[in-house]
């Protein structure tokens, strides 16, 4: 929580101070590729996330995992803020419910974790991000009930 407070600026809603558009794609690419070659699969990617903190979306595909659900790797432009989840976003509560629930196995979790922070990224656990966002910066929040964390760093504006 220390961090998502710390790269809270209401000065800068959509990208960091300092942001570099060439800087976060060689990252997300590089991320990409090391995914990729870690389960030996072809990744869909997203990097055309318009109006939103959320610079993009690598999915490994089912077939690719143990349990056969895909996974979702979802990068910040607030570098280092990442985060995972098990077949999308939103489908369990955490990454430990996904597991209880036999859908995303610990090694394959843990591969993409290693992933991420060889690359500099920092795994956000999605119940964090889903808490009440009560920040600094005045969201454009689109969404129903009260924006979250996720919101914040992931959503759109």
């Amino acid at each position: 929580m220390k961090m998502l407070r710390c790269l809270d600026d209401p000065e800068w809603p959509e990208a960091p101070a300092g942001y570099s558009a060439a800087e976060a794609a060689a990252s997300f690419s590089r991320l990409a590729v090391q995914v990729g070659s870690r389960f030996s699969a072809r990744c869909v990617l997203d990097q055309n996330i318009q109006d939103s903190a959320q610079y993009g979306r690598i999915e490994v595909p089912g077939e690719a995992t143990v349990c056969g659900t895909r996974i979702v790797v979802l990068v910040s432009k607030f570098k280092p803020l990442a985060m995972v989840a098990a077949d999308n976003p939103g489908a369990f509560l955490s990454t430990d419910e996904a597991r209880a629930d036999g859908e995303l196995d610990v090694s394959d979790l843990e591969t993409v974790e290693q992933a991420l922070a060889e690359s500099g990224y920092v795994t956000i656990p999605e119940e964090l991000l889903t808490t009440r966002y009560d920040g600094s910066t005045c969201l454009r929040f689109h969404g129903s009930g009260e924006p979250s964390w996720w919101d914040r760093f992931f959503g759109s504006f």
